[in-house]
């Protein structure tokens, strides 16, 4: 049976994902708010998490964001500790280009997309993404992600990293499940839903005067 790939993203409203656990996790780009979720944090997403990983589960990442939790999670200590424990028990499937060193122990190399298509056909635990902006848009263009978690918080970030960066297709997504917290995050559930349709005959009849089709010759020169 083929395993469900699940990613699971905390966002700002105006769609940044960078950087969500601390100050010093990724500042790169000049980003200066890192550790916004604990900054805001919100009870009410621990029933999310907790539900997220409980069972077995596998983790699929990005290299920068495999990075940031081998320099972290081998040594958590305190309330976090179990987290980091299941975490080094877990197999985590690296999605890079690069040949660098995987140390963290139970660490896999994948080079690329067609890898993550034969690992989802392969037996073994269902695969968890948490950060990794950059594999998302190659993931959901090649119909690989099984569901989508975001977990929008009420802040607007201004600039950052964001989940459906460069590179993503247009593409539709079905939402199957949905709260907001008392906090206002709103925790959204998607599933693919196929392409966008055509533009239908009933729409609006674009018109053709002479002031539109002067916009359109602006728009065309670059000049609008």
């Amino acid at each position: 049976m083929p395993r469900k790939i699940t990613g699971a993203a905390f966002l700002s409203l105006d769609g940044v994902m960078q950087a969500p656990g601390g100050p010093t996790e990724d500042p790169t780009g000049g980003f200066e708010e890192g550790g916004w979720v604990f900054k805001l944090w919100d009870e009410g997403i621990e029933e999310t998490l907790g539900s997220l990983f409980s069972g077995d589960y596998d983790l699929l990442l990005g290299r920068r964001t495999y990075d940031i939790f081998a320099a972290y999670w081998p040594y958590a200590e305190g309330d976090e500790k179990p987290m980091g424990e299941a975490f080094d028990r877990a197999n985590k499937y690296v999605l890079t280009r690069g040949n660098q060193p995987l140390e963290w122990q139970n660490s896999h190399r994948l080079a690329g997309v067609e890898d993550v298509a034969a690992l989802k056909e392969s037996d073994g635990a269902d695969l968890i993404i948490q950060g990794s902006s950059t594999i998302y848009p190659a993931l959901l263009a090649a119909g690989l992600i099984d569901t989508l978690i975001t977990m929008t918080y009420p802040v607007l970030l201004g600039s950052g990293k964001r989940l459906f960066g460069r590179g993503t297709l247009t593409d539709r997504l079905e939402m199957t499940d949905r709260r907001v917290t008392d906090k206002g995050t709103i925790v959204a559930t998607y599933r693919p839903g196929g392409t966008l349709p055509p533009y239908p005959d009933e729409g609006p009849i674009p018109v053709t005067s002479e002031r539109e089709l002067a916009r359109r010759a602006l728009m065309d020169a670059g000049e609008w």
